[in-house]
């Protein structure tokens, strides 16, 4: 019996195009359907995601996973049999790729959302924690092509989503994350080049950051 795999998304998110990436690396066929959460959330989503009513859900067999760290945990576990594995075998390595993409998400995704939607000091400590937080990641990341060495994994797939965005962080923070962060962009670019299934995923720098101005001013930060 074939399984039944559906993603509720939105294309802009960095949090949905985690799990598109990871299902694109097992080689897992899905179903997609695209969420508005600007004005016009479903219904379903809203009841397979009840608390925090956001994407990504991905709907296996009928069953809801939220979170999207969660969800691409749940997807290797569930096709351990499919290559490649995202998450490391050995116990300790695979506790260090937990901790570095939480904190990618408490980090670059909080930071970033403080220099797109805040104004005054808090914009400017946004734009300092962001920056700091990605040199951090520069130093784990090293020399190696990717997080996990040789082998692009767990928190690479927290964090390159983040790449779609940078043209948004650089325009409503007047910087230039490449001037600051150059082994940031390069591993982005390598991934982009090397991956399919980040090069597929990823939308374009320019619509990201066309879409987040508008929010903004729909938001009243401008």
């Amino acid at each position: 019996m074939e399984e039944e795999v559906v993603l509720l998304s939105s294309w802009e998110s960095p949090f949905g195009m985690r799990v598109q990436i990871a299902l694109a690396e097992k080689g897992i066929k899905y179903g997609y359907k695209e969420e508005d959460l600007l004005s016009n959330k479903t219904n379903l989503l809203l009841q397979l995601n009840p608390v925090h009513k956001k994407v990504p859900v991905l709907i296996h067999n009928g069953k809801p996973i939220c979170e999207s760290m969660i969800v691409v945990q749940y997807i290797d576990e569930v096709w351990k049999d499919k290559s490649p594995l995202l998450l490391p075998s050995d116990p300790y390595q695979r506790s260090q790729a937990r901790f570095w993409a939480d904190f990618v998400d408490s980090t670059v995704y909080g930071h970033g959302s403080k220099v797109l939607f805040s104004k005054g000091e808090e914009k400017e400590g946004g734009k300092k924690g962001l920056l700091e937080s990605i040199k951090l990641l520069e130093e784990e990341l090293g020399n190696k092509p990717y997080f996990d060495g040789d082998n692009f994994g767990f928190v690479d797939i927290a964090l390159v989503p983040a790449y779609s965005w940078v043209k948004a962080f650089e325009t409503c923070g007047n910087f230039s994350i490449e001037a600051e962060c150059p082994k940031f962009i390069a591993w982005a670019e390598r991934c982009v080049q090397h991956k399919v299934s980040v090069s597929k995923t990823l939308p374009d720098q320019h619509k990201v950051r066309n879409f987040l101005l508008q929010l903004r001013k729909k938001l009243g930060v401008d």
